[in-house]
C-alpha cells in the first residue's frame, strides 16, 4: 500500500511538473528528446547500428541429410543392405561470399546507419523549430492579451467621465455609447487573441507533451550571424541526409560489381553404410560461375551507377535549394527588422502623442469622447502591430538559427 501511494504521489508530482510553465530552452529540450517522431527516428538509428554488425558476417551453415546409392533396379533393387554404395549421409555446407561482396555489404550497412543518423538530426531540427515557433506564438499572444488589458485600463477614466459629461450637457446622449462600442471591439480582439493563444498552446503541447503549456522567461535572441550561417551551410542535416543517400548508392554500386566475382562454398559429409562395407566421409568445394554477366550482373551494375549519379545530383540540388532559402530568409529578416524599427521609432510614438493630445483636448472640452476613444484605439492598434512585427523578427531569427545553424 505504501508503495502504491508513493507511486501515485510521484505520478501526480510528475504531471504537475509537466504542466508547469515552459521557458524557451525547456521547450526545445523537451521537444528534442521526448517528441514521438524523434524517439522513433532514434530507434531506427539504433536498429541500423545493430544490424550493421551482422552485415559482413558469413551466411548460416546448412545441415544436409540424404540417401546415396539407393538401388532401384537390378538384382539388388530396393535392398540397400546388399549394395556397398548405399549409405545414409549427413553433411554440413558453408557458403562463403567473395571478399568484395562482404566488404560492400558492410559499407552499405554503414551508409544506412549514416542515413538513419542524418535523418534523426533532421527530424530533431524540424521538431525543435516547430516547438520554438509555437512557443513564440504563444508568448506574443499572451503579450497581446496583456496589451489589450492595458488599453481597457487606459480608457477607463474616459468611460467613467461620460455620464457626468452627458448630465452637464457636454456630450449628447448618443455620444455616451462610444465606450460601449469600444468595449465590444476590445472583447472581439480579446477573443481573437485567446484563440491564437489556444492554437499556439495546442501546437506547443504537440511537440513537448505538456497538456497546458504557458510560455515564460526571456525571448530567444533576435540577432543572426549571416556569415556563420553561410559558412555552416554544408553541415545542414538535410544535406547530410542527401550525402548519406549518395554514399548508400555508391555502396550499392560496389555490391553490384562484386556480383561479377565468384562465390565459394565448402562441404563436409559423413556417410553411414552397412557395417559389412564400412562408413565414408566426403569433402568438397563449390564455386559459383557468373557466366552470364552481360545479361545479369552488368545491367544491374549499370543501373546502380546511374542511381549513384542521380544521388550525387540530388546532393547538389539540396545544397543549392538550401543556399537560396537562406538568402531569402535573410532578406525577410532584414525587411522585418526595418518594419519593427518603423513601428518602434515612428508609428507607436506618433500614436501615443495623438492619444495624449486627444485626451487633453477632451478634458478641455475641445474634442469629443469619440475622438479621444478613436485615438486610444489607434494607439492600441499601433502597440499590437508593434508586437506582431517583433514576433515576425523573432520568428525569423529562430528559423534561421535553428534551420541553418550548427548543432551546437
Amino acid at each position: 500500500m505504501h508503495m502504491l501511494l508513493g507511486a501515485a504521489a510521484i505520478a501526480v508530482l510528475a504531471g504537475a511538473a509537466q504542466a508547469a510553465p515552459l521557458t524557451y530552452d525547456e521547450a526545445l529540450t523537451r521537444a528534442g528528446s521526448d517528441a514521438p517522431s524523434v524517439v522513433g527516428r532514434g530507434l531506427e538509428t539504433q536498429a541500423a547500428r545493430t544490424s550493421a554488425r551482422a552485415a559482413a558476417a558469413l551466411p548460416d551453415p546448412r545441415l544436409e541429410f540424404g540417401f546415396e546409392g539407393f538401388p532401384v533396379s537390378g538384382p539388388n533393387a530396393f535392398d540397400p543392405s546388399r549394395d556397398d554404395f548405399s549409405a545414409v549421409r549427413i553433411g554440413v555446407a558453408q557458403d562463403i561470399p567473395n571478399v568484395a561482396k562482404r566488404r560492400a555489404r558492410a559499407e552499405l550497412a554503414d551508409a544506412e546507419t549514416g542515413s538513419a543518423a542524418a535523418t534523426l538530426r533532421s527530424e530533431t531540427r524540424r521538431v525543435q523549430l516547430s516547438a520554438a515557433l509555437a512557443w513564440i506564438d504563444l508568448h506574443y499572444a499572451q503579450l497581446r492579451l496583456a496589451a489589450l488589458d492595458n488599453v481597457a485600463a487606459a480608457v477607463g477614466p474616459l468611460v467613467a467621465s461620460a455620464p457626468a459629461r452627458v448630465t452637464a450637457g457636454g456630450l449628447r446622449p448618443a455620444q455616451a455609447l462610444g465606450p460601449s462600442r469600444l468595449a465590444a471591439e476590445l472583447d472581439d480582439r480579446r477573443s481573437t487573441e485567446r484563440a491564437a493563444a489556444a492554437r499556439a498552446a495546442a501546437e506547443l503541447s504537440r511537440w513537448t507533451g505538456d497538456p497546458s503549456p504557458k510560455a515564460i522567461g526571456p525571448l530567444p535572441p533576435m540577432t543572426v550571424d549571416a556569415a556563420s550561417l553561410r559558412a555552416e551551410l554544408d553541415a545542414l542535416p538535410d544535406i547530410a541526409v542527401a550525402q548519406a543517400l549518395s554514399a548508400r548508392a555508391a555502396a550499392e554500386v560496389r555490391l553490384a560489381e562484386a556480383e561479377r566475382r565468384p562465390d565459394w562454398g565448402v562441404q563436409a559429409s559423413y556417410a553411414r553404410r552397412d557395417p559389412r562395407f564400412g562408413d565414408m566421409v566426403g569433402a568438397g568445394i563449390t564455386v559459383s560461375l557468373p557466366f552470364w554477366k552481360r545479361s545479369r550482373q552488368e545491367p544491374l551494375a549499370a543501373a546502380k551507377v546511374l542511381a549513384e549519379q542521380a544521388a550525387g545530383l540530388e546532393v547538389e540540388a539540396t545544397r543549392r535549394a538550401a543556399a537560396a532559402a537562406l538568402s531569402g530568409d535573410l532578406a525577410d529578416h532584414a525587411m522585418h527588422h526595418e518594419l519593427l524599427r518603423t513601428a518602434t521609432e515612428r508609428l507607436v510614438p506618433l500614436a501615443e502623442r495623438e492619444a495624449a493630445l486627444e485626451r487633453a483636448s477632451y478634458s478641455a472640452g475641445r474634442a469629443t469622447l469619440g475622438d479621444a476613444l478613436a485615438a486610444q484605439l489607434a494607439l492600441a492598434e499601433a502597440h499590437l502591430e508593434q508586437l506582431n512585427r517583433e514576433a515576425a523578427v523573432t520568428r525569423d531569427a529562430v528559423r534561421l538559427n535553428l534551420t541553418y545553424g550548427s548543432d551546437r
